[in-house]
């Protein structure tokens, strides 16, 4: 887990619930809005001087809206300090109204230097040591690409060779979503305030943001919790909530009391896949693991896991029923394929969960052929069992495009859950969690990195989240417990070895661990 996501509220918001925080805390509370934005202000400085403490010079990028007037008021500060500061302006300073017109004033009486946008182009970062460029143009509330002045100024911050902070998000990109609006600005350090905005911690929201930190403007958690105050639109989950689900084994315990899982795939030529699957629910405490794969694959899955029972589908009397019926969950999927013999895996696996309420875990190519049933007109929506697709699998099962689940990750899994129920995990940079049988409960993983862009990470996944099933946590935790696991075990491989080079297998000596070392 990053440092810094560590220290982030759990509770976040849409860009609108921020703004009814803010607005509760200036009428109900009787909170200045300038002083909140002095005070934003302020939380910037301080967070610059951290991070960068030889800063000598800023150049502050501001638009006409309340984020301009963070940025005038952060200039008044570092002028008041002795730092240089330039402001270069998108909007003519009579356009400012309110706040924004207060904390220009301010500005102006600190003998600040303006510049227009237009007249700005001979402003050189490199003239100056320890330069900080300022990003405070846009805020939360763009809805739309950015054009004009605003995207050549966006472009113009990202062509600078010195490190950028963003006051409250970066300009262009979506607080809700986490999706860019054509340009968005690169931050090094995001610095955001009195809500924690969902969109920077997911889909593109964790390329543009850098480091982030929260402050809450000294609005006091009674307004957080007044019963006028939005109810947080999704909540942060790391490691750090996942040890009430683990729990040490009972000395008196036996292999049969920690779940028979069953792992079904392995189609000739994806072998490993259902191998890493089988694997990393044994590293996760599966008291049994069972395979059914192609029966060519058992020499192979039996020298790498001796300890793995190999159901081979083309031995003689094969009937995967049989095992099924003693599975405490199924998984299926990995390397499974789409062929007739998949199909007629994943028809005994869907009738086996239907007779026997034995949960069910559908990931890869059983999404596929989930949504070959679903493009028939079936309707396949069930509550007991948990689909993990990436964004390419959840467009095939919502009948959309890639992009469209990209843009908004947080209505793309909602209408999973509601589609089909279960519990839907929609996979990806910053992994979102819902229950289909109350949608309105959201969950966002802070955990994972790069290095997990590399076949069988889904694999390894889908083991860990069967292995906990199957020892006997409810769906919703299971899946939040194995994301967080999963996330955290790849964390600590990047800290070991690093990003690039990062196997799937890498991660098992990190599952074990974690699963024994329940977090306080």
């Amino acid at each position: 887990m990053s440092n810094f996501t560590v220290k982030l509220p759990k509770n976040l918001y849409r860009a609108a619930q921020v703004r009814e925080l803010e607005r509760i805390a200036i009428e109900d509370k009787g909170i200045s809005g300038f002083k909140l934005m002095q005070t934003a202000a302020a939380v910037v400085f301080s967070a610059i001087r951290d991070r960068w403490p030889q800063t000598r010079h800023l150049i502050v990028f501001v638009g006409a809206g309340n984020n301009g007037g963070d940025g005038y008021a952060l200039a008044a500060l570092a002028k008041g300090a002795g730092i240089g500061v330039e402001v270069i302006q998108l909007k003519d300073s009579d356009q400012l109204k309110g706040d924004a017109r207060l904390a220009f004033e301010l500005a102006s009486n600190k003998q600040t230097s303006f510049h227009s946008f237009s007249e700005s182009s001979e402003i050189d970062e490199a003239g100056h040591a320890h330069t900080i460029v300022v990003d405070a143009l846009l805020g939360t509330g763009i809805d739309r690409d950015v054009t004009g002045d605003y995207q050549l100024a966006i472009e113009r911050i990202n062509a600078m060779h010195c490190p950028v902070v963003a006051v409250d998000i970066p300009s262009g990109l979506s607080a809700d979503t986490g999706k860019c609006f054509g340009r968005a600005v690169e931050a090094d350090l995001t610095v955001t305030f009195v809500g924690m905005k969902q969109g920077l911690l997911t889909g593109e929201g964790r390329d543009f943001a850098g480091e982030i930190t929260f402050a809450s403007l000294e609005v006091s958690e009674e307004i957080y919790t007044s019963d006028s105050a939005p109810t947080p639109f999704t909540h942060r989950i790391d490691i750090n909530d996942v040890s009430r689900d683990l729990f040490p084994r009972r000395l008196s315990s036996h292999k049969g009391n920690h779940g028979h899982v069953v792992i079904i795939g392995g189609e000739v030529g994806l072998g490993g896949a259902a191998l890493l699957a089988a694997e990393a629910a044994q590293r996760a405490g599966a008291g049994l693991v069972s395979v059914i794969t192609r029966s060519s694959h058992r020499p192979a899955f039996l020298a790498r896991q001796p300890e793995l029972m190999v159901w081979g589908t083309e031995d003689e009397n094969s009937d995967p029923g049989v095992l099924l019926e003693k599975a405490t969950t199924i998984a299926i999927g990995p390397g499974l394929g789409t062929n007739k013999w998949s199909r007629h895996l994943f028809q005994h696996a869907l009738s086996v969960q239907k007779a026997r309420g034995t949960p069910l875990i559908v990931d890869a190519d059983g999404l596929n052929l989930l949504a070959e049933r679903i493009a028939t007109g079936a309707s396949l929506k069930r509550s007991n069992w948990i689909l993990t697709p990436h964004p390419g699998e959840a467009a095939t099962l919502l009948n959309c495009s890639t992009e469209e689940i990209q843009s908004d990750r947080f209505s793309a899994v909602s209408r999973l859950a509601n589609l089909l129920g279960g519990v839907c995990l929609l996979k990806g940079s910053g992994s979102l969690i819902c229950d289909g049988e109350d949608s309105s409960r959201r969950f966002l993983s802070t955990e994972g990195n790069a290095g997990m862009a590399t076949a069988g990470m889904g694999d390894v996944l889908t083991g860990i989240v069967a292995s906990l099933v199957g020892q006997g946590l409810d769906l919703s935790a299971a899946l939040s417990c194995g994301v967080s696991i999963h996330g955290e075990a790849a964390d600590l491989a990047m800290e070991f070895g690093g990003e690039k080079g990062m196997t799937a297998s890498d991660l098992f000596p990190f599952i074990r661990q974690l699963v024994n070392q329940p977090l306080s």
